[in-house]
C-alpha cells in the first residue's frame, strides 16, 4: 500500500461506523444479548422470589443461603446439599403412601403443579432455564418434602421411621427451619395451599396452623397468639411467618416524602435534626440508645404485647417489647428485610423496626444497656456483635421514614430530646451522678454546702437575734424614760422587726455569696 493510500487510511479511521454492520433492531434483539436474568415482571406484585442484590449480600452472604436443605431452584443442585435430596425421595415416598391409603391418586400431585407453572415461574425474578418437566419434578419434591415435615413435627401424620436423622438429631431441625424462612429458598404459598388440598392428609386443621406449629420450636409463641394468624394469606413462607409480627397496620402519609439510606452510624446521628424534622423538613434518625438516656428518655420493657414491633413513646417514655436476639432471629431478620425492599407489594415494617433498633444500638455499650434495662436478651454473641449486626443490616436499605409504622415515634423522640428543662435536667444528674465516683464527689460537695449555709445561717440567727433584743431594749428605755414615747411602744416594737428583717436580708446576701464562692472553687 503507498504512503497516500496509508494517510487516508488513517484520515478515515474515525469515520462513523456503516449502519450495514450496526443494526439498531439487532442490537436490541433478545437473541443477541442472550437469555434475560431479569424479568421484566420483576417489579409486579406476582413475583415474590427475588435473588439476594450485591449490596445487601457483600454484607454477609452466607446469612442469605441455605445450609442443609434447598428449596426452590436458586441453590437446587448444589453439591453441599445433595445429603437432603435423599430424604426428599424418602419423604415422597412416605407421603405418596399415606394418600394411597386413603385411596387418593398420587398422580393427582403431579397434574396440580402442572397447571400451576405459569404462577410457579411468574413468582421468581430470574428465568429459571429449566424445561417443565425439570421444574415440575423439583416442585413436587420441595412441596411434599415441606408438608412432611409440617405434618409430622404437629403430630397430624403419624412418621414410622424412628431413626431418621431428620428427627434424632437435634442440631438438623432448627437448621432446616432457618433455611426454610431464606428468601432465596421460597416456593410460593399458593403451590403449598395446592398440594395440602391435594393430598388431603389433614383435613381439620389448615396449612397456617400446621405452618406455625412447625416454628414455634423457635418462635416460641402462644397458642392463642398464632389463632390470631390462622386467616392469613402470604406469598410464601418467610412472608407468612413476617406478618405474624406485624402489630398494626402501616401507617401513610398523604404528602410526598423520600427515600433515606438507611446508615445509622455516629456520624448520621451525629448529622440527625434537633427536632422532630430535619433541616430538609423530614423526619431524622434518633440517637443511641445512652445518648437518648442522657437527654431524659427512660427505656421500659414493654410487656403484655404480641408483637416485638409493637414499640411506644410517651412522656418520655421508650416502651420496646423485649427481643430474644439469636442466629434464627437475626437469620429472620436479614431475609424479611430483604423481601420488603425487592418485593413492590410488602410493607416496610421489620426494615423500619431494624432501623430503629440500629439506631438504638450504635455501640457495644447501648447493647449493654438495652440489656440492663431487660430490652435485649443477648443469645447471639457479645454486645458488639449485636451492636455490628444491627448496624451492618442496615447499609443500603432504602427506608421513606414518614410512612414507617413508626414515624410518629422517630418524631416523639426527636421533639422530645431536643429541647425542655428535663433535657438540662438530665445531662446534670448524668454528669454528677452517672458513677459512684461522680455520685460520691458530688454528695461530698453538697454536704459541704449545706454545712456552710446552715453555720451561716445559725450565725446570723443569732446576730438578729441579739440585735433585736437591743433594739428593743433601747426603745424600752426611751418609752420608760420620756412620757412623749410612752404611746409608741408598739410601733417600737414593729420598727424593731423591720430593722431585724433588712438585717436577715443583707446577711442571706453575704451567704448567697458565699455559696457561690464555694461552688466556684
Amino acid at each position: 500500500m503507498d504512503p497516500q493510500t496509508q494517510q487516508r487510511t488513517g484520515e478515515n479511521s474515525h469515520d462513523p461506523i456503516p449502519t450495514s454492520i450496526l443494526d439498531i433492531h439487532r442490537l436490541i434483539s433478545e437473541d443477541v444479548i442472550g437469555p434475560k436474568l431479569l424479568r421484566e415482571s420483576a417489579g409486579s406484585e406476582s413475583c415474590c422470589i427475588a435473588r439476594i442484590p450485591q449490596s445487601l449480600a457483600r454484607i454477609n452472604l452466607k446469612a442469605y443461603e441455605p445450609k442443609i436443605v434447598s428449596i426452590g431452584p436458586y441453590h437446587h443442585g448444589k453439591e453441599h446439599l445433595n445429603l437432603t435430596q435423599q430424604h426428599k425421595r424418602r419423604f415422597l415416598k412416605f407421603f405418596v403412601a399415606k394418600m394411597e391409603e386413603k385411596g387418593i391418586d398420587p398422580q393427582d400431585l403431579v397434574r396440580a403443579v402442572s397447571k400451576l407453572e405459569g404462577v410457579i415461574r411468574g413468582s421468581y425474578s430470574e428465568d429459571l432455564g429449566l424445561d417443565s418437566d425439570t421444574l415440575v419434578e423439583m416442585i413436587v419434591l420441595d412441596g411434599c418434602f415441606i408438608l412432611t415435615l409440617f405434618f409430622v413435627v404437629s403430630g397430624k401424620v403419624v412418621y414410622t421411621n424412628l431413626d431418621d436423622p431428620i428427627f434424632r438429631m437435634p442440631w438438623i431441625l432448627p437448621s432446616i427451619r432457618a433455611d426454610l424462612l431464606l428468601l432465596e429458598n421460597q416456593v410460593p404459598y399458593v403451590l403449598l395451599q395446592t398440594l395440602f388440598q391435594t393430598s388431603k392428609l389433614v383435613t381439620r386443621s389448615g396449612l397456617n396452623e400446621v405452618s406455625f406449629e412447625f416454628f414455634d420450636y423457635s418462635l416460641q409463641k402462644q397458642e392463642a397468639f398464632w389463632e390470631k394468624h390462622y386467616s392469613l394469606e402470604a406469598k410464601h413462607l418467610l412472608d407468612l411467618i413476617r406478618k405474624t409480627f406485624v402489630p398494626v397496620p402501616s401507617q401513610t402519609s398523604n404528602k410526598d416524602s423520600y427515600l433515606t439510606i438507611l446508615c445509622c452510624s455516629e456520624e448520621t446521628q451525629k448529622s440527625s435534626s434537633e427536632s422532630s424534622l430535619n433541616d430538609n423538613g423530614f423526619l431524622g434518625f434518633v440517637l443511641s440508645a445512652k445518648k437518648l438516656h442522657l437527654r431524659g428518655i427512660k427505656f421500659r420493657p414493654r410487656k403484655n404485647t404480641d408483637s416485638i414491633l409493637d414499640i411506644s413513646f410517651s412522656n418520655g417514655v421508650l416502651h420496646i417489647p423485649p427481643i430474644v436476639m439469636d442466629d434464627f432471629t437475626a437469620s429472620v431478620f436479614l431475609n424479611c428485610v430483604a423481601f420488603e425492599q425487592l418485593y413492590a407489594g410488602s410493607s416496610n415494617h421489620i426494615t423500619s423496626y431494624v432501623a430503629f433498633m440500629a439506631c438504638l444500638i450504635n455501640e457495644e455499650s447501648d447493647a449493654a444497656f438495652l440489656s440492663e434495662r431487660r430490652i435485649l436478651e443477648n443469645y447471639f454473641g457479645t454486645e458488639d456483635e449485636v451492636s455490628r449486626f444491627f448496624k451492618g443490616i442496615g447499609k443500603d436499605v432504602a427506608l421513606d421514614l414518614e410512612k414507617s409504622y413508626l414515624a410518629k415515634v422517630f418524631a416523639g423522640v426527636n421533639e422530645y430530646t431536643s429541647k425542655g428543662f428535663h433535657v438540662h435536667c438530665a445531662e446534670f444528674v448524668h454528669t454528677h451522678f452517672d458513677s459512684p465516683w461522680t455520685f460520691a464527689s458530688s454528695f461530698a460537695a453538697l454536704l459541704l454546702l449545706m454545712f456552710a449555709a446552715l453555720q451561716v445561717f445559725f450565725v446570723s440567727i443569732c446576730y438578729i437575734i441579739v440585735l433585736a433584743l437591743m433594739i428593743n431594749q433601747v426603745f424600752h428605755f426611751f418609752c420608760k424614760s420620756m412620757p412623749v414615747f410612752q404611746n409608741v411602744k408598739f410601733s417600737a416594737s414593729l420598727s424593731a422587726k423591720l430593722f431585724a428583717a433588712f438585717f436577715n436580708t443583707f446577711e442571706f446576701l453575704i451567704l448567697q455569696k458565699d455559696m457561690l464562692a464555694l461552688v466556684n472553687m
